[in-house]
């Protein structure tokens, strides 16, 4: 399952039925790399120090979770209520529902149906962007409002963000549930509250590129990109073939290149789409588009990807590596209860769903 990559520990994740209490072990091979090495001593940190792994933006793409698109557009408008409540000079005049966010219509091939609205999620990004501001080598820190905002409200500010990208992963699941079950995306993000950051070197560039956009199931790769921000193929896919947008600053900020990573990591759980043509095609149309708006698709500068540092071992985790029976095993235990590398330990009792949850999570922001 390594590929031929080099091992440098087994790590092992342990899942839990919130309901039974059941447990069930992930077995992960790690990669003896120069990205793998930086991420997996940070990782290492990041368990020694107990720091909070947020439940809440963990389970991605999981159509049928409690986390379905209702509750995540119920808690989207909770948050703009409470930024607009904050009086920190910026108030938000939208609203989501599942009619304004996702296309009506018959769903397959070419139809409009279940397809996301992306217009109105380029806007709650870009009140997100507005709100807290950019970072990374070239952004500009936070706002004058994010600075003016309660522990809770620049939670709130920060859920826009979160809010966002989970409904876009649910969004894809829902549609393919009907129109092609076994291409559904589900996603295990695993996010650590205050992660300390690493820079990138060119050594570790390497591990960017083409080939790492295509995720393999059960492939583990460097967490979300630490610089806010869309970056190159997220707006290739949410615009297609549509140029122009590529640089359409009254939607999104300036693209930037990936320069720190964290111990944070994703689990991919769709089926790889590596060998189809589709996917082969698809990647040809990005690397016209990246041409055609002046970037060389072979520049590691561009942080292309998602660089793959481990791999889950699907035989010795569930049995099998069909998608579907490991699905059906991920749906039983959708919450994280402890993480083991040869170096550390730590366990994570609590739930989203727990009462005083956000109190948690503004705590673990605020160090209190």
């Amino acid at each position: 399952m390594n590929g031929g990559n080099q091992l440098l520990d087994e790590m092992r994740i342990q899942l839990r039925d919130v309901d039974t209490g059941h447990l069930h072990t992930l077995y992960i091979d790690v990669y003896d790399t120069s990205l793998s090495r930086k991420w997996y001593a940070a990782l290492n940190d990041l368990l020694a120090n107990n720091n909070h792994l947020e439940k809440n933006y963990c389970f991605l793409g999981f159509a049928e979770s409690p986390r379905n698109g209702q509750y995540i557009l119920d808690q989207v408008n909770h948050s703009i209520d409470a930024i607009n409540l904050a009086d920190i000079g910026y108030r938000i005049d939208d609203n989501f529902t599942l009619e304004n966010s996702i296309e009506a219509g018959p769903v397959g091939p070419g139809l409009p149906g279940r397809k996301i609205i992306h217009d109105k999620f380029n806007w709650l990004h870009r009140y997100f962007e507005d709100l807290q501001g950019t970072s990374g080598s070239s952004g500009s820190g936070p706002t004058d409002y994010y600075l003016r905002g309660s522990p809770e409200t620049r939670w709130h500010i920060r859920q826009l963000n979160l809010l966002c990208h989970e409904f876009e992963s649910w969004a894809l699941s829902y549609r393919k549930i009907i129109e092609a079950p076994e291409w559904q995306r589900p996603s295990q993000l695993m996010c650590w509250i205050n992660a300390p950051r690493f820079e990138l070197t060119d050594e570790d560039l390497d591990s960017f590129g083409m080939d790492a956009l295509v995720k393999d199931l059960g492939g583990v790769t460097v967490g979300v990109n630490k610089a806010v921000g869309k970056h190159h193929y997220e707006v290739f896919t949410d615009e297609g073939d549509n140029y122009d947008r590529a640089t359409d600053t009254s939607i999104t900020t300036v693209l930037r290149a990936q320069s720190q990573a964290a111990g944070d990591f994703d689990i991919e759980w769709g089926k790889s789409t590596r060998d189809y043509s589709f996917q082969i095609e698809h990647l040809e149309k990005f690397r016209a588009w990246l041409i055609k708006n002046g970037w060389d698709p072979e520049d590691p500068q561009l942080t292309l990807g998602h660089p793959k540092v481990a791999q889950v071992d699907l035989i010795k985790s569930f049995g099998v590596d069909d998608p579907q029976y490991i699905w059906e095993t991920l749906y039983k235990h959708l919450d994280v209860y402890s993480v083991q590398t040869s170096e550390q330990h730590a366990e994570y009792p609590y739930h989203w769903s727990d009462v005083h949850y956000m109190d948690q999570q503004v705590n673990a922001l605020t160090g209190r």
